[in-house]
């Protein structure tokens, strides 16, 4: 089974050009199951109803978030909803949304867990006792999990704690693809980050000029995306579905 997971897709031109090319992607490697980070994927940061509908539409089956996730409040209802969008579990319980789902394709289930990193990032629980926690609910053998956070030693941390009891780990939220796409010894597949779905020449999806006003000066801004070609980062996980193993782990980028 090939899965796909799509790094933080950004504002309406990362939209647009996940719908031009997914579908022929997913049709050239065969893609079985796609999951894509949406937390900044509205205009103007957060993710709402109108951008959530929009990846689901253009091939994307499951949608993960993270920090930005509760930004846009028109977005509450709709996490309550669905049973294929989730927030970080690790965030306090009586918030909108689950932290995990299971879908069932028919030939296999597949478990999807979203979890938030603690280090340079807003309070969140403990993610590796929350990981511990979910798993023990799991009856299935695939399960991914998007560990959206900011340092990587975490993220690593995280993969090397879970190896050989998930199927993979990929990290989401810095949104620069690293070039470490492996299977760890246990069998997990894992990468640091994805990396993002936007615009190329930007400060991680942002309008340069306005991320180093920001930067230099330390005045607020407003965080305007970028305009431009784009690039799709992403990483194929393909899993032995009867013992949820990660047989390889490739990472995508689509320009």
């Amino acid at each position: 089974m090939n899965i796909l997971a799509i790094g933080d897709v950004v504002s309406d031109k990362g939209c647009e050009f996940l719908r031009q090319t997914l579908p022929g992607f997913k049709k050239v490697k065969g893609i079985d199951f796609t999951i894509a980070n949406g937390e900044n994927s509205a205009v103007g940061n957060g993710i709402n109803p109108v951008s959530a509908k929009f990846l689901f539409d253009s091939g994307v089956d499951f949608i993960t978030t993270g920090n930005h996730v509760f930004r846009r409040k028109e977005v509450y209802e709709f996490l309550d909803e669905r049973a294929d969008i989730i927030r970080p579990a690790n965030y306090h319980s009586e918030n909108p949304g689950r932290g995990w789902a299971k879908v069932d394709l028919g030939f296999t289930q597949v478990a999807v867990i979203n979890l938030a990193g603690r280090v340079y990032m807003s309070e969140a629980d403990n993610p590796f006792d929350t990981a511990d926690r979910i798993l023990a609910e799991i009856d299935c053998k695939t399960v991914l999990v998007d560990f959206h956070a900011e340092a990587t030693a975490e993220k690593a941390a995280l993969a090397y704690y879970l190896d050989g009891r998930v199927s993979a780990v990929f990290g989401t939220h810095t949104h620069v693809q690293t070039s470490d796409a492996k299977v760890l010894p246990g069998g997990t597949g894992f990468i640091t980050d994805l990396g993002m779905t936007g615009v190329k020449e930007s400060v991680i999806g942002v309008a340069p000029e306005l991320s180093i006003k920001h930067i230099r000066t330390g005045m607020p801004v407003r965080f305007d995306a970028a305009d431009g070609a784009c690039m799709l980062n992403g990483c194929i996980f393909e899993i032995d579905e009867k013992t949820g193993r990660c047989l390889g782990a490739e990472s995508v980028i689509i320009e």
